[in-house]
């Protein structure tokens, strides 16, 4: 069998652990998929997490070499992307 350095996130073969959540939570996950679905729900919510983290850190290096970005320019965008006239829902 591959060391699991091998693969990226998403990739290689299914392996077991045990993983404690909080009983609200596991019953939220439940609602959404059925009891069979909580390991592909978990998966998902697990790339996309470190999907998240690799961006924090792209933008805190980014950060570090130009500077924060300017937040009128951001809000900016944001209109201009979401179809908003004023801005409205910039602050995140």
């Amino acid at each position: 069998m591959a060391d699991d350095d091998d693969f990226l996130p998403g990739d290689g073969p299914s392996s077991g652990i045990s993983v404690t959540l909080a009983a609200g939570t596991l019953r939220a996950i439940r609602e959404r998929v059925g009891k069979r679905g909580v390991s592909a729900y978990l998966e998902r919510a697990a790339q996309r997490q470190i999907e998240r983290d690799n961006l924090d850190e792209l933008i805190a290096d980014f950060d570090k070499v130009h500077g924060p970005a300017d937040p009128a320019a951001v809000a900016a965008k944001r209109a201009r992307l979401t179809g908003s006239a004023d801005g409205a829902g910039a602050a995140a």
